[in-house]
């Protein structure tokens, strides 16, 4: 029960976070293309690499604290039921430039991210 409750506070702040920094995002930039959720799933997949390092390569951790960062956070904090549909709604309004430097982009950028994450974690 407890890994339960840690999930849905990490998930709580994951959502959170996601909400404000995509609106953050979207007013400095404008609504013209995600560059909000794109930062979000970059960044999820940066902390995400970070995290599989230390938490589970060297620290061992909990299973309720990797619940609440891992599951929790990061899984509320990234977007990629909003990633789909926003590239879906690109396709669909024929802006298929847009959808493919969108979906091309996410996907290189956060396997980039999550190998940095990586990388940086083995060396602290």
């Amino acid at each position: 029960m407890l890994q339960v409750i840690a999930i849905a506070l990490g998930g709580a702040f994951g959502a959170l976070s996601r909400y404000f920094l995509i609106g953050l995002v979207t007013d400095w930039l404008g609504r013209g293309f995600p560059f909000g959720t794109l930062l979000v799933n970059v960044l999820g997949s940066f902390l995400i690499g970070i995290l599989y390092v230390l938490i589970v390569l060297k620290m061992h951790v909990s299973p309720e604290l990797k619940s609440i960062l891992v599951v929790g956070f990061l899984g509320a904090f990234t977007t990629f039921s909003t990633f789909s549909l926003e590239a879906f709604i690109m396709i669909s309004q024929g802006l298929l430039l847009s959808a493919v430097t969108y979906i091309l982009s996410s996907v290189i950028l956060c396997i980039l991210a999550v190998w940095a994450g990586i990388s940086l974690a083995k060396i602290i």
